[in-house]
């Protein structure tokens, strides 16, 4: 009987989303063997963008982390199914995971990445609705990022250390606004986009304190994290990951950097020797120690 109540709760409450929700809906469950289960498009708010996966495998602990899953797309692309690999890696090592999207910036929509963290909370809010019934604890997960979706996860992680056990960043910005950042060549390119991200004008000379504000490295609170960084990033500067690192370990906050040589922007995409050598291994023993 164990998780059986679940299946079927989550499945009637499936059936109730699908039939609310307009005919473009791709809402669906999956029930595997043992009570296996894959949950699609589980809607949790009412923009079009916030629906997550989840994925329950055949066995974990009540007291099992649930790794909620934010995917990349330089805040303003990417969608969720972009890190079905690592969800499904994750589910192979019976972890239950969740994979959600997330509105993305826009200027015309006055979405930044306020909003994202806020679609991330909302996320977390409706599985700690279903935790009990998943026989899993609320409040009691890690996420995973990647890219911006890095950026993000350590950003509310770190607002959030009530919520969020640990954090693990897959090549994730962490710098706006440091004096290394401003001088860097890096800022160069990377500041028109940022000044999207935060909504607000990118004036180096009169920097406002919304970039700070947005910069995982200046909001660091006592929450395990594991970076990965490649020293050939050219969208993340290999400076970004380095700068967490050093905080971390001046703060005396348990982490960990993976730093790659000859290795670029989500090598996990480019490379599969990296990515079940190194990427894979380090991202199941952080979640598991």
């Amino acid at each position: 009987m164990k998780k059986l109540v679940l299946r079927y709760h989550f499945f009637v409450l499936g059936c109730i989303s699908f039939l609310l929700n307009s005919c473009n809906t791709k809402f669906r469950v999956w029930v595997g063997t043992d009570n296996q289960q894959k949950i699609y498009n589980l809607k949790y708010g009412e923009h079009k963008r916030q629906k997550m996966d989840i994925f329950l495998p055949t066995e974990y602990s009540s007291d099992s982390p649930v790794v909620l899953i934010v995917h990349g797309g330089a805040w303003t692309l990417g969608k969720k199914e972009h890190m079905i690999q690592v969800q499904k890696m994750l589910f192979e090592n019976n972890i239950p995971s969740i994979n959600m999207n997330y509105r993305l910036v826009s200027k015309s929509k006055k979405i930044t990445y306020r909003e994202q963290l806020e679609d991330i909370g909302f996320a977390i809010t409706k599985f700690n609705s279903l935790a009990e019934k998943a026989e899993l604890q609320p409040n009691n997960y890690i996420l995973l990022g990647e890219s911006a979706g890095a950026h993000l996860a350590l950003l509310y992680g770190y607002q959030h250390p009530n919520e969020i056990k640990k954090i693990i960043s897959l090549s994730g910005p962490t710098d706006f606004y440091s004096k290394e950042y401003l001088n860097s060549f890096y800022s160069k390119y990377t500041s028109p986009t940022f000044q999207k991200v935060v909504g607000i004008k990118f004036d180096r000379k009169n920097l406002s304190e919304e970039f700070q504000k947005a910069s995982p490295i200046a909001n660091v609170t006592n929450v395990p994290t594991l970076l990965f960084q490649g020293n050939t990033d050219f969208l993340v500067n290999q400076h970004q990951g380095l700068s967490l690192d050093s905080v971390l370990t001046e703060k005396n906050i348990p982490h960990k950097l993976i730093f790659m040589k000859k290795t670029g922007h989500v090598p996990r995409f480019f490379n599969k020797k990296k990515r079940d050598s190194i990427i894979y291994p380090n991202i199941l023993d952080w979640i598991k120690k």
